[in-house]
């Protein structure tokens, strides 16, 4: 009662009519940090240090149980900014496959299934991730690498078990240079504390070393990816050394929130996928389907708000009939097109809750509106019009908003980059086609077309044209990129290129990343100006690379071009702005 008594002098009820509720609500927003909580004897707790760093690096941390149900955890991560994969006991071998070792420790079941749920709902949502001690583990175990159950088998050299505390570092470490952790430190030798017997045994593709102890074991893993992925395998959290990745993880935080207000406020498209050449596999639109790399959970966690799916018809050798290449038993080209966009349709009205068909920009704009996912229609390979320009009022119909004139192979309409020159550009047929497309508001796209029907149909058409999945010759000397001065001519008629993501078209080795990607992108801009230029993927078309594989990982390019300082209005005109541009003119101009 005394001590009730004693707090009399401190008014807490005055304190807050006195200011420090005005000072929240306008308090600049701290990134939240969720920190993943440890479990024992039925209570979820954490050592003041990982919250104690989040705090003093400017974060606002929340903890997170270890629990096992997906919606919950879904939930969890739509509120956080970043993710902290704290420290503990020893993993349950079998959800590595693999069978216990005589030195295995206790291992807390509780914890393993929901953190390692949550560590790969993480990662597809794009969320900074670090991991501490163990956490380094479940990034490995979670993302395709793999744990050394006991590192002390005679192969260790040091003592990676330490007596001292907490706060002291008892060995060092070598860094990596041009890694994270170099930059961050400046330096490429760390003393740091050490409490573990399990190590990563293998990072996995996703992740590379970037930090070793004197005997080898691996103290530090990053993303291969150009994501903000690190895993530690000592407490940060502890010693004075530890404040550089706290705030690393902060500022993280910071930036994929500041990605996600983007995208919030822009109409994010993506101009060219080929998901349903995929159909014949049975694929299910609906769900996060492996097998495919535009889904709507993958949409939903790149913050892709619509995508162009075309309907890509093979094209036949000369001595082969299009029944001999397509995937599905049909009569013609015609017949193929009409059943790939059934099924779509099909696709799109069994999902009709979550997503809709668009032909025009204010309809994109509606489906944004209502929270939904939309999907437009293409054409790649004018070979759908089976010889017949008429059919593109049926095309037009079906929602279609452009056609590429051919593929990887001349057919009637004109040449193709991968062609013999049969025609020595566009042929006559193939010009009457331009003029009915300008004349019904359908966008003339000339990926995969020669250099000569390139700039015949820039000539011919009345509207600008497109190039819906290309990139810069200049940087990767393929005939399916545009030169600059294809680059140059598209612009000066107002039309646009989207760099796309195929890495034989993005890097000549082959061996491709989203760093490839930037600079194409970024060569184009300065060729062609930003009014020119965005992205067309084509994904589930081979397209997809490190750093952006999928449409999970929209939201990694955003986050990228916000760091090299572009505007939301850039953004908007990278992620589909100038081509949406093109299209009202294009329909605009069919109108009138």
């Amino acid at each position: 009662m005394d001590s009730v008594n004693n707090m009399d002098h401190f008014d807490w009820q005055q304190q807050l009519r006195s200011g420090i509720y005005s000072h929240y609500r306008h308090a600049h927003r701290r990134a939240i940090i969720g920190i993943t909580a440890n479990y024992s004897e039925g209570t979820c707790k954490i050592l003041d240090y990982y919250y104690k760093a989040v705090v003093a690096a400017g974060g606002t941390p929340v903890l997170i149980p270890p629990v096992k149900e997906q919606q919950v955890i879904a939930n969890t991560l739509q509120h956080i900014d970043a993710l902290i994969l704290s420290g503990g006991a020893d993993y349950n071998p079998l959800y590595a496959g693999e069978q216990p070792e005589k030195t295995l420790g206790g291992i807390n079941d509780e914890r393993d299934l929901p953190e390692l749920w949550i560590t790969r709902m993480a990662y597809h949502r794009q969320l900074p991730i670090l991991g501490i001690c163990r956490g380094i583990q479940t990034m490995a175990m979670a993302l395709g690498g793999r744990v050394k159950q006991d590192i002390n088998d005679g192969t260790s050299k040091i003592k990676h078990s330490q007596d001292a505390g907490r706060n002291v570092p008892t060995h060092t470490i070598q860094l990596a240079e041009h890694s994270m952790l170099h930059q961050l430190y400046g330096r490429t030798t760390l003393a740091v504390n050490s409490f573990h017997h399990q190590a990563v045994a293998d990072t996995g593709s996703r992740f590379c070393v970037t930090a070793t102890s004197p005997d080898g074991i691996v103290e530090a893993m990053e993303s291969t990816e150009m994501k903000p992925l690190l895993g530690v395998q000592w407490h940060p959290e502890c010693i004075e050394d530890g404040a550089p990745l706290f705030r690393w993880i902060v500022e993280q935080a910071e930036a994929y929130n500041e990605a996600r207000r983007v995208h919030s406020n822009i109409l994010t498209l993506d101009t060219h996928c080929d998901t349903p050449m995929l159909f014949p596999k049975d694929i299910n639109f609906a769900t996060r389907d492996e097998r495919i790399l535009v889904d709507l959970h993958k949409m939903d966690e790149g913050a892709l708000d619509a995508t162009i799916m075309v309907c890509y018809l093979p094209q036949p050798k000369p001595h082969q009939t299009f029944q001999e290449v397509a995937p599905f038993d049909v009569k013609s080209p015609t017949d193929y097109a009409n059943l790939i966009f059934d099924k779509i349709e099909q696709m799109v009205e069994q999902n009709k809750d979550t997503v809709g068909l668009a032909r025009n920009v204010e309809q994109l704009c509606l489906l944004k509106q209502q929270d939904k996912k939309a999907i437009m229609l293409g054409i790649e390979n004018g070979l759908a019009l089976n010889g017949n320009p008429q059919l593109l009022q049926h095309f037009k119909n079906r929602s279609v908003v452009y056609v590429t004139l051919c593929h990887n192979g001349d057919n009637d309409l004109c040449d193709s980059a991968k062609g013999s020159g049969t025609h020595g550009g566009v042929s006559p047929l193939g010009a009457q086609v331009i003029a009915e497309m300008n004349r019904l508001g359908m966008m003339v796209d000339l990926s995969h077309a020669s250099e000569k029907s390139f700039y015949d149909a820039l000539q011919l058409s009345t509207t600008p044209i497109v190039c819906s999945h290309s990139s810069a010759r200049s940087l990767c000397n393929h005939p399916r990129n545009l030169t600059d001065d294809q680059m140059r001519a598209l612009a000066a008629k107002g039309g646009v290129a989207q760099i796309t993501l195929y890495p034989g078209f993005l890097s000549s080795a082959g061996n491709a990343t989203l760093l490839h990607a930037l600079q194409h992108l970024e060569h184009a801009i300065s060729i062609m100006g930003i009014d020119h230029v965005g992205i067309g993927t084509d994904f589930d078309g081979d397209g997809g690379v490190p750093g952006i594989a999928d449409a999970s990982e929209v939201l990694n390019v955003t986050r990228h071009l916000l760091a090299r300082r572009y505007s939301v209005a850039d953004i908007q005109k990278i992620w589909g702005g100038n081509f949406m541009r093109v299209m009202q003119q294009v329909q605009d101009a069919a109108q009138a």
